[in-house]
């Protein structure tokens, strides 16, 4: 059954693919419910908070990561929602295939500053999340959840239509000529193929902007972090068995002759899981 014909967002999402496809983006709107916005809201500030407190300051400054917040589920369990939504299930599913994984969960709280003291960080630069341009194989995927309001004066992604699965790089002067400022609500799925070139924006709005930001890849492409390994194996497997896919639970590499010559149904990578 075509998954993308299930419940009241089929037909949006059949746009979405097809715009993914030939412009590199789309947006579905209304899809996390206003009690869900508040409670990651809560959730994301509580996660920078202890991941200050984790790393420190100065190592966050030294690597240039202004307000972007990683490895959110081992801090606050609540991200791990943000792996079970169906329709963003059903983009994977289209995309990368069932069998893909989670690349990389971060969340972002960019904060507001004058245009002209916009810091020179990388998300500020334009640049694709995916370098790879495989003669149109679509190997890797981006999924953001917008938390607040993108518009153009709060930093909403900068997206560059048309400029995915393309092998020679474009000039930045086309890049900063031909941008648009992505513009949606609060609970909006921001959909892009990995090859897109794309930026954040300045945010001089005055205050924090909001997102979440996922990529997903073919199974055999190794993760940013190791998911198994950073939440450990008393978390992972007590998740549902589609979010144990997307974390890595069916992909993982032996250690052992005991774990290289375990029955088919124990083994860390399972034939068609892959």
């Amino acid at each position: 059954m075509d998954t993308l014909s299930i419940g009241k967002n089929g037909k949006s999402l059949q746009n979405a693919l097809q715009s993914l496809r030939y412009t590199g983006y789309a947006v579905v709107e209304g899809l996390l419910k206003p009690s869900l916005i508040r409670a990651t809201r809560e959730a994301m500030y509580r996660a920078q908070e202890e991941i200050l407190a984790d790393v420190g300051e100065e190592r966050l400054r030294r690597a240039g990561e202004r307000g972007v917040l990683r490895l959110m589920m081992k801090y606050e369990p609540h991200f791990f929602k943000f792996l079970e939504i169906p329709e963003m299930l059903a983009i994977i599913d289209n995309t990368v295939s069932e069998t893909a994984i989670l690349h990389l969960q971060n969340g972002f709280i960019l904060p507001s500053s004058p245009r002209e003291e916009t810091p020179a960080v990388f998300q500020h630069t334009f640049h694709q999340d995916f370098h790879r341009v495989l003669n149109g194989y679509l190997a890797s995927i981006n999924v953001i959840f917008t938390i607040d309001e993108f518009s153009a004066a709060n930093g909403g992604t900068l997206v560059v239509p048309g400029t995915h699965q393309k092998m020679a790089a474009p000039t930045q002067d086309f890049l900063k000529e031909n941008a648009v400022a992505m513009e949606c609500p609060p609970g909006s799925m921001f959909v892009f193929d990995s090859t897109l070139w794309h930026a954040a924006g300045a945010n001089t709005s005055g205050k924090d902007r909001l997102a979440i930001n996922q990529q997903f890849t073919r199974s055999y492409i190794k993760q940013q972090i190791d998911y198994v390994r950073a939440l450990g194996d008393h978390c992972v497997p007590a998740q549902q068995p589609r979010t144990q896919q997307l974390l890595g639970w069916y992909t993982r590499v032996v250690t052992t002759l005991d774990e290289f010559y375990r029955p088919e149904q124990e083994r860390l990578y399972r034939r068609g899981q892959g």
